[in-house]
């Protein structure tokens, strides 16, 4: 082999998307009210969601610490729970219990996730820097430094999904929580420039979750813990960073061996915007149905045609077919035919979840559990309703002036009647409807306090949560104590 045909073994310069991501960390400072409002609203929500999966045994199992009785020493604290970890595992037991429900904040674009993901790992490290802080008679962190890793770790994700579908070749949202978290966390840790660009690297080189367990025929629970994985994986990787473990700077664009040759079929990463606050002002919170956002409109319409129905003293059973006219992205992921084999199927059929609440007036976490499901009317509705793409939608969809997440439903019934079309094209936890949404995000945040905590307790909570001033000043450690059992 001649000297022309060996590859240089020079290390490269940094690649551009790395560089990026960790001088926004470093050096932008978030100014934004919306975004710190927004904020505080995306974590009592997420917090909220966690508390509700608590309710679930196979959730429920997966808490607490990998060797049974292990107990950490200024570890963080697991809301709603009385363990005490170390970050990493705490990490994963928030991930995973905000996740366990469907019912956390989401973004749409190329690729679809859900932002809030990051506040296992945010939160987990923030309470252990924080105790650690206190016992060693400095000061902590305050919930203002919650809510600000909150903004960029959404900001980071958000941007990334703008342009860029990872679903498309097979791999999941989660590697942008991956991401996300390592370069927040490794802040927070007080990393060096150096040393987050290398957290940063090692999240990329990582293995990235394959989307099997989110589609049929294999859909299965892991899709409601894989956000927990990554972000305490994120976690683990940063504090590998701490120890003055390399980076690897050319990730991203090394020829055959990067991750975009390797996972992302030679394309480079697109970006619509530079990263400011863009994604939690603009973010999608659940609030009314634990359902899988694209179907969050179709839902809403079938609430409307239940309560149509019922008004002129018709039922479900007087439909003969269901059309909805819907985008692209609803149909790729949630349009489902066939068996449904547990609730993590049934939480991601658009056929399901409209259904459900046609034949009943509700959609409720425990309406994806077998007890419900068995009911045979369910099955019987869902052969009847057909999905179709409307063009228009989809292009609504991607429309950064729109992010319209329509859906239209239009039903027949037995005597040849058509009813008048449902259309429902911003769900009602759109930037859109805030006000309309606030005021119920926090009657649900009521509600999933109430499902663990006395009376008292649940006062103090929301004495702190629903004052911004209040919130952003108080120590983290403090507050999460609040959440304790």
């Amino acid at each position: 082999m001649s000297r022309l045909d060996m590859k240089s073994a020079k290390r490269p310069d940094w690649d551009k998307v790395l560089v990026d991501i960790v001088d926004y960390v470093t050096d932008y400072r978030i100014k934004s009210p919306v975004a710190y409002e927004t904020a505080r609203n995306c974590l009592i929500d997420t917090l909220g969601c966690g508390l509700e999966a608590l309710e679930y045994p196979a959730c429920k199992k997966l808490m607490g610490p990998i060797v049974p009785g292990t107990i950490v020493p200024n570890g963080a604290k697991v809301p709603g729970t009385r363990f005490q970890l170390d970050p990493v595992q705490a990490a994963f037991n928030i991930g995973a219990m905000i996740r366990w429900l469907d019912f956390n904040d989401t973004w749409l674009a190329a690729e679809w996730g859900h932002p809030s993901d990051n506040l296992g790992g945010i939160l987990a490290t923030a309470d252990w820097l924080s105790r650690n802080a206190v016992a060693a008679g400095k000061k902590p962190l305050t919930m203002r430094d919650v809510l600000t890793a909150m903004i960029k770790a959404h900001e980071i994700q958000g941007c990334i999904a703008l342009e860029n579908s990872f679903n498309k070749v097979g791999l999941d949202h989660v590697v942008l929580v991956k991401v996300a978290s390592t370069a927040v966390i490794a802040e927070m840790l007080e990393l060096t420039r150096d040393e987050t660009l290398n957290a940063v690297s090692l999240a990329w080189v990582d293995g990235q979750s394959l989307r099997t367990y989110r589609h049929a025929p294999n859909t299965g629970s892991r899709k409601s813990w894989a956000a927990g994985d990554a972000t305490s994986r994120a976690v683990r990787l940063a504090l590998i960073a701490k120890t003055g473990e390399m980076g690897y700077p050319s990730v991203l664009t090394a020829k055959t061996w990067g991750f975009y040759d390797v996972l992302f079929k030679g394309q480079p990463f697109k970006f619509q915007r530079p990263y400011g606050s863009y994604v939690m002002e603009n973010v999608l919170f659940k609030i009314s149905f634990p359902a899988e956002f694209h179907a969050q409109t179709a839902v809403e319409a079938a609430m409307t045609i239940h309560a149509a129905l019922k008004k002129v003293g018709r039922s479900a059973e007087d439909i003969k077919g269901i059309t909805i006219r819907t985008h692209e992205a609803c149909i790729r992921i949630i349009d489902k035919k066939g068996p449904l084999n547990n609730p993590a199927d049934r939480d991601h059929c658009i056929q399901y979840m409209v259904a459900v609440p046609l034949l009943y007036g509700h959609l409720t976490a425990s309406d994806y559990e077998d007890a419900v499901a068995a009911d045979p009317r369910i099955d019987a509705l869902r052969g009847k309703i057909s999905c179709v793409e409307d063009p228009r939608f989809t292009v609504d969809y991607h429309d950064p002036a729109k992010r319209s997440i329509a859906n239209a439903l239009t039903v027949e019934l037995n005597n040849g009647e058509v009813l008048k079309e449902v259309v429902v094209e911003y769900p009602i936890g759109h930037a859109r409807r805030r006000k309309e949404g606030i005021p119920l995000l926090e009657e649900k945040f009521k509600t999933n306090l109430a499902r663990q905590f006395p009376e008292k307790q649940r006062k103090t909570i929301l004495d702190i949560s629903l004052d911004q001033k209040k919130l952003e000043a108080m120590p983290v450690n403090e507050y999460v104590d609040l959440y304790v059992i």
